[in-house]
């Protein structure tokens, strides 16, 4: 997989522009009952039908990046370079290729060059994340029973 552009942060104005543009369309959300909704292209006039689920994850973009969050699209069953898997990660490649060979991370070799599944990397982040919070909260425990931390 290659990263077409590079991630950037929205800039202020398209992060008030997508929190406007998160607040209409979940309202909108809340009450729909259709499947495929219809959407109208104000400046030209033209409607579009739209699967549901496509709406909620425009929502979804548009919250993240009201919110300041660089946004990044991957179809799930996609397989990933290292490049793109560290990046995803938010590691070096070199630590990335450590995980691979330690099994941490099940890949594939194309030839010579490996090759990742999208969600074996995502698993793998989620497991990181919810490892970092537990660790976080055992930390913050044994603060407050030191007298450090008043909750």
């Amino acid at each position: 997989m290659e990263i077409e552009e590079k991630l950037s942060r929205p800039t202020k104005e398209e992060q008030r522009m997508a929190k406007e543009s998160y607040l209409a369309l979940s309202a909108t959300l809340e009450s729909l009952h259709t499947a495929n909704p219809e959407i109208e292209i104000e400046e030209t006039e033209e409607k579009i039908k739209i699967p549901l689920k496509a709406l909620k994850l425009l929502a979804t973009i548009l919250k993240a990046t009201s919110q300041g969050k660089p946004i990044s699209i991957v179809p799930i069953a996609t397989e990933m370079t290292t490049q793109a898997a560290s990046e995803l990660l938010g590691c070096s490649r070199p630590h990335l290729i450590s995980l691979l060979e330690t099994g941490e991370i099940p890949f594939i070799k194309v030839g010579k060059h490996r090759r990742i599944k999208y969600e074996d990397v995502a698993q793998y982040k989620a497991q990181m994340y919810s490892k970092q919070r537990k660790r976080i909260i055992e930390m913050m425990k044994m603060d407050e029973d030191l007298g450090l931390y008043d909750s």
